[in-house]
């Protein structure tokens, strides 16, 4: 069965693609179906409530595809920054360009906040929210996933995306910067997530698209 997964993230849409690996899904992308940036994309992510942007995101691209569409709203919360950057996380520090250099601009913002906070107040999680509508006008279902870490002052590895190579992970005593593929997949938010909505989708059966 053909699934939208609502996401013009690179980096996100290589971690689905590995999430969903040998689930049977036919995985488009908005790209691929002709579904171009639209300017009304710019309003879906304005609620603080990762799970409220999810929700919009998967209901927009539904209506605009026609499709069954999961869409994630996902940040990373410092605790001694009252949560922030949150839903914010990927314009936190209003740059634009290249993901490389929206990346390396948020890390730098992170950085600065935190510059001299020791240890103990550098916890921190990264949070996921997924949400699928399997058609339009159908109750949106919610799927959501976690995980604990804090923010190193320097960062360790080069792998992933985003805060990855600042983010030290509690289940792996690594960062995600320095984690494999698997590794990440195993714990991480959207990993954890994504094993909850595969775990739903066994259990069902999506409504055939044309």
């Amino acid at each position: 069965m053909k699934l939208l997964v609502a996401t013009r993230s690179a980096g996100k849409q290589r971690e689905v693609r590995r999430l969903l690996a040998d689930s049977g899904l036919d995985l488009v992308f908005p790209e691929d179906i002709n579904l171009f940036e639209d300017p009304a994309e710019e309003l879906l992510e304005n609620s603080d409530s990762f799970r409220a942007n999810a929700r919009a995101k998967a209901e927009h691209f539904a209506k605009r595809s026609g499709l069954p569409t999961v869409a994630d709203d996902s940040g990373l919360e410092v605790f001694y920054l009252g949560g922030a950057p949150g839903t914010r996380s990927k314009r936190w520090a209003g740059a634009t360009g290249t993901a490389a250099d929206v990346d390396a601009a948020n890390n730098a913002e992170l950085q600065r906040r935190l510059a001299g906070a020791p240890e103990a107040k550098r916890a921190a999680r990264y949070r996921c929210s997924l949400v699928l509508v399997r058609k339009v006008g159908a109750l949106p279902e919610v799927f959501e996933g976690e995980c604990a870490g804090r923010i190193l002052a320097e960062p360790a590895g080069t792998a992933g995306f985003g805060y990855d190579p600042y983010f030290w992970s509690a289940d792996l005593g690594k960062s995600f910067g320095e984690a494999t593929d698997a590794e990440k997949d195993g714990v991480s938010h959207r990993g954890r997530a994504f094993k909850a909505l595969r775990t739903a989708l066994a259990a069902t059966t999506l409504p055939a698209s044309g």
